[in-house]
This record gives C-alpha cells, sequence and structure tokens, in this order.
C-alpha cells in the first residue's frame, strides 16, 4: 500500500468520522431545545393515549431547564426562556422523588389552585368541572376479549375539553381532600383517573415542580398495537395503528 493510497483512506475515514459527528450533534440539538421523542408505556392517559403511541413532545413550550438535556445534567437550576403551561396541557415531566422517570399526564392545577376530587367529578377552586357522559371506551385484548370503561367529557374554564375514564366508581381516587398548589408547582393528573399515580398520590407524585417539566406532547407520529417495538419494521403492516398517525394530543 503506497502512502498516497493510506493517506487517502485515512482522509475518507476522519471525513465519515466529522460526517456522524455533525449528525449526533444536530440530533442533540434537536432534542434539547426542539423537539424530544416520547413512547406511551402506559395505560394512564386513556383513552387520550394508547401504550404503543410514539409521539414528539415541544422543548420550547415551556422553555429549558436542566431536564432538557439528556441526563438532567446540573448545569443551571429553574428554567430559561420558560412559558407556563396552560391547565389542559399535556406535558411529560421528571418524576420529583427521583428526577429521572419520565411521566406524562395532563396539567390541572396551576400555582395557587385548590384541587379536589369529589364523587369522581374535579372541583378546581371550589367549581365543579362540567362532566358529560358519553360513549364508553372500548378496548379489546391481543385474546379477542372485550373491555368497555365508563368515559367522560370534562371542560375546563379556558374551554380545554377532554376525555377521561372512570373504571371504578367510588375508587380511592373519587374522592380526595383539598390539593392547595404550591407556588412555582403544578397539580398532574391522568385521564385514566382510577389507574394513574399522579398528583393525589404525594408519596408518589405529588406537586410537579415547574423545573421537572419537560416540554408538551404535540402530535403522534407513530403507534402500535404494542405487540412490537417501534424499530421491529417488518412487523409495521400488521400491528401499526394507522388511523392515528398525525393526530395531535389534545
Amino acid at each position: 500500500m503506497t502512502d498516497k493510497t493510506s493517506s487517502a483512506q485515512s482522509s475518507g475515514v476522519m471525513e465519515t468520522m466529522r460526517t456522524v459527528g455533525y449528525a449526533l450533534l444536530i440530533a442533540l440539538v434537536i432534542r434539547a431545545l426542539l423537539f424530544q421523542p416520547f413512547s406511551i408505556p402506559s395505560g394512564s392517559m386513556l383513552s387520550t393515549l394508547l401504550i404503543g403511541d410514539y409521539l414528539f413532545v415541544s422543548k420550547y413550550a415551556y422553555g429549558y431547564s436542566k431536564h432538557s438535556l439528556p441526563f438532567s445534567p446540573p448545569l443551571f437550576s429553574g428554567r430559561i426562556l420558560g412559558g407556563e403551561p396552560e391547565r389542559g396541557d399535556v406535558a411529560v415531566f421528571k418524576l420529583p422523588t427521583d428526577g429521572r422517570t419520565d411521566y406524562i399526564k395532563r396539567v390541572i392545577g396551576l400555582p395557587g389552585d385548590r384541587i379536589q376530587m369529589r364523587d369522581g367529578q374535579l372541583f378546581i377552586n371550589d367549581e365543579g368541572v362540567p362532566r358529560e357522559r358519553v360513549e364508553d371506551f372500548v378496548e379489546e385484548d391481543r385474546f379477542g376479549n372485550i373491555r368497555r370503561v365508563a368515559r367522560y367529557r370534562e371542560t375546563l374554564s379556558n374551554g380545554r375539553s377532554y376525555l377521561t375514564l372512570d373504571q371504578v366508581r367510588g375508587s380511592s381516587g373519587d374522592n380526595t381532600g383539598v390539593f392547595t398548589v404550591p407556588a412555582g408547582h403544578f397539580f398532574m393528573m391522568g385521564d385514566n383517573r382510577d389507574n394513574s399515580q399522579d398528583s393525589r398520590v404525594p408519596g408518589a407524585v405529588g406537586y410537579v415542580p415547574f423545573e421537572n417539566l419537560v416540554g408538551r406532547a404535540e402530535f403522534i407520529f407513530y403507534s402500535t398495537d404494542g405487540s412490537s417495538r417501534f424499530w421491529e419494521f417488518w412487523q409495521w403492516p400488521g400491528v401499526t395503528r394507522w388511523g392515528r398517525i398525525g393526530q395531535g394530543v389534545n
């Protein structure tokens, strides 16, 4: 092998490494500043989000904190360029108890709000949120078994409207004490009210600091019935929920 050939090969390797490095840097910037993919691992947000949904979370919606970066490095505290969430947003946040685990819930209580559940109805600042019974949520498992769950439409005072599930009448989550949201914190709840670890459970989630918010859920870019993983592309034709792709997260 001549010196000229060796030099050309070395130059090609370096160029490939630079290209890969640039691509990784661009991906990191996009993930940190613009959009982060997130998958739904549980049924706590049924029927708004299904297990197997993949969605994009906008990082810029609420500004940036240490949790905007992978592994949450302690480079700074608080938030910069922060815009507070609106009541009714669906948001991803880091679990306050460990600062690492990603959760996704709906923003229900803003700082200073008083939140309570009474007989399955949500009360915000002593005002009942209108709750309308709609068609059941119908779920079929992989064995063909059908399950029907009572579903309700809630409409907040700002006009935001969404669907919730009530699997168990009179459950512990249907009747709570009054939660007063501290300054700089938010009260988060899952739409599947009887199957959600959220701010109603102080030891598990509790109030969520503003700094812990990662971003706002925007739209579903892929959805599978859960029997395969996203990268198993050869199974896509049989497992993809085509009708959910491109849906916005309400």
